[in-house]
């Protein structure tokens, strides 16, 4: 219809439009994107929505919130309280007497107990693996002496030529009359090369499965895309666990991009014994009634006859939207800063927040001796710049920087406090595993285990070249621009 003759100037009609559109976004941001925010997260987003405003929107409703869907919450806050009520009901027959310890651990410990985590247990043994095939070797090993129950809960999971012994043990064991359960996660699994084999594997095993925090909204399965379930873990009877940073693939995680690079992930995984399974198995248990609504019964009704064969103190923190208040974070900081002579990290993807800053500026102002293992070369480019621009900063504070050679991706992930106290599993040192990914890491006390772990140090280092300040001073300048932008995009949750 030609409406030429109103005498309206469309084309000032649409620009003032678009203009009052814009500034509306603009409004309402800023009373909305603050709200119950990290600083540097709201300042963020609000420069993303400022400088795009509707396609700065659209990211921040489909990723800008943290909550998970209500149904979720309500079956997180029943399991934090089951597993409550079991770890009260044991107190005087497994926990560690936290009075023992020396104060800053003991704080710490306390800590992560009023922020979800669970008591910490003593008699437990726990044994390193740093070989990716041999953890595989491992895993099945224990596997095929199942005698009830296999659980087994992995971010990544797929059938490969890698992981193949591990499913014919899973195979094996279903098919003796053994209940195998298994967890993935939905986007992982989508993503990775070989979904349909795996899936069909896992039936035609006869496993229980399920997939974590599905995204299927034509099956009413939604929350934001990216709130991932990242904990790696096994657990075989109540008896034997295995939990870390590893996923069970194939260490070029069978991705053309990785085999042309000649990429290959360099992982630890923890074998352990005792009580501390028991605490696994609580995790386990807590994730599959999220997913799958089955209540599992056998943990409420163990005896906890178990052995205890060793004397490490161990607790486990679970982590994740499902707590609050970033429990993991807070733990790792309370921990840093009981540090009286040495620190040694190592994380693949180490994007610290202000707090973790601060704690190894301070550290290094007392004179602790502060190191940090990373990779020298990145899979995830965004990740790996933002890492990179803290560089100068911790150079400048006195930590030392080992870069692990490739072509090898540094996955572990895990650090050691002095001489004495060491913490593994999942969770690196960033804001996603802070605030968005489902993670679990394990508090050990054990001289002998930080001894262990040191010698896994050993050889990172002996793999590794040290960045000096002077080398990373000459990075260019479009280098350093890239860096800050990635950091930038960093706070972006």
């Amino acid at each position: 219809m030609d409406l030429s003759w109103l005498g309206i100037n469309w084309p000032l009609v649409w620009t003032v439009s678009v203009l009052i559109v814009d500034n509306l976004i603009r409004l309402v941001a800023l009373f909305v994107v603050p709200h119950n925010r990290r600083p540097t997260a709201g300042m963020a987003w609000l420069m993303a929505i400022f400088a795009l405003p509707v396609p700065g929107l659209l990211l921040f409703l489909v990723i800008g919130s943290k909550r998970l869907p209500r149904s979720r919450e309500e079956k997180q806050g029943a399991i934090n309280s089951f597993v409550a009520e079991i770890a009260e009901r044991e107190e005087a027959e497994l926990v560690t007497h936290v009075e023992g310890l020396h104060t800053g651990l003991r704080n710490a410990v306390k800590l992560g107990r009023s922020l979800g985590a669970q008591p910490m247990l003593r008699d437990n043994t726990a044994t390193l693996c740093i070989d990716y095939e041999a953890s595989f070797a491992q895993m099945a090993a224990a596997i095929r002496e199942a005698r009830h129950y296999v659980h087994i809960e992995f971010y990544i999971l797929v059938h490969d030529d890698a992981t193949d012994d591990v499913f014919a043990a899973i195979r094996e064991a279903a098919a003796r009359g053994v209940q195998v359960r298994v967890l993935l996660d939905h986007i992982s699994a989508v993503r990775n090369p070989g979904a349909k084999r795996t899936a069909e594997s896992l039936t035609a095993a006869g496993a229980d499965w399920a997939y974590m925090l599905p995204v299927r909204p034509w099956r009413g399965e939604y929350q934001r895309p990216d709130l991932r379930n990242h904990r790696k873990l096994i657990v075989v009877d109540g008896r034997v666990g295995f939990m870390g940073s590893q996923n069970l693939v194939d260490s070029s995680y069978n991705k053309a991009s990785n085999r042309r690079r000649g990429l290959h992930w360099k992982d630890l995984m923890v074998r352990v014994e005792g009580p501390i399974v028991l605490g696994l198995e609580a995790v386990f248990q807590g994730d599959w009634y999220l997913e799958t609504g089955e209540y599992l019964t056998h943990l409420a009704e163990e005896s906890f006859d178990a052995e205890r064969p060793g004397t490490l103190d161990c607790q486990i923190v679970p982590s994740g939207p499902g707590y609050a208040g970033e429990n993991n974070l807070q733990v790792f900081v309370s921990l840093l800063y009981t540090a009286q002579r040495r620190i040694s990290i190592t994380s693949p993807y180490f994007v610290p927040d202000g707090s973790i800053m601060n704690a190894l500026r301070a550290a290094t102002a007392r004179g602790v001796d502060v190191e940090l293992f990373v990779s020298e070369i990145g899979d995830q480019a965004v990740v790996y710049h933002a890492q990179r621009s803290y560089y100068e900063e911790l150079l400048r504070a006195g930590v030392r920087i080992w870069m692990f050679r490739p072509p090898y991706i540094l996955h572990s992930k895990h650090f050691t406090i002095d001489d004495d106290v060491a913490v593994v599993g999942s969770s690196n040192m960033d804001q996603r595993s802070f605030g968005l990914n489902m993670e679990i890491s394990m508090v050990v006390h054990g001289a002998s285990f930080v001894r262990d772990l040191d010698g896994v140090n050993d050889y990172y280092r002996e793999n590794s070249r040290e960045l000096t300040l002077e080398e990373w001073l000459q990075q260019s300048l479009p280098a350093k621009l890239l860096d800050g932008l990635a950091r930038l995009t960093s706070a972006l949750q």
